[in-house]
């Protein structure tokens, strides 16, 4: 990545790309479950936001993991670096319990209960945290 002048900008926009794809359906479902346009079926925005959350997570792990391979002596000790991964970890996490507690009875909600109302707000700070601490990594 280092010898090449075009393959790290290439990676950092596909690290932007995955970006995107998964902040914007994770903001568009999260808002969606926290009572935004509560005429859209979630049974239908569910699994197609979902569908592009995941392509974007893959694509930002493999692009991260590429940035930080050409840098990597630089950010190992990078305490941001830290919070942002653990923040990953946490939006996973969040996510997969999300969709083990939830999945089957999603389709079914007329008014979202309190406990995923609480679930979509974690995973609202956790991936707009993500974004912010990736991003002040250039500065930091």
């Amino acid at each position: 990545m280092r010898e090449s002048d075009w393959l790290y900008p290439v990676v950092n926009l596909l690290h932007l790309l995955g970006l995107v794809l998964l902040l914007g359906a994770m903001l568009f479902l999260d808002l969606r479950l926290l009572g935004l346009a509560p005429r859209v079926p979630l049974g239908l925005l569910a699994p197609w936001l979902t569908g592009f959350a995941v392509s974007g997570l893959l694509i930002q792990l493999a692009s991260g993991l590429a940035l930080f391979a050409a840098d990597a002596m630089a950010l190992i000790g990078n305490r941001l670096l830290q919070i942002k991964l653990l923040l990953v970890l946490f939006g996973i996490g969040n996510a997969g319990l999300f969709r083990w507690r939830f999945s089957r009875v999603l389709p079914k909600w007329e008014i979202v209960p309190l406990p995923a109302r609480m679930q979509a707000g974690l995973s609202l700070c956790a991936w707009l945290s993500v974004m912010a601490a990736g991003r002040l990594l250039a500065y930091f």
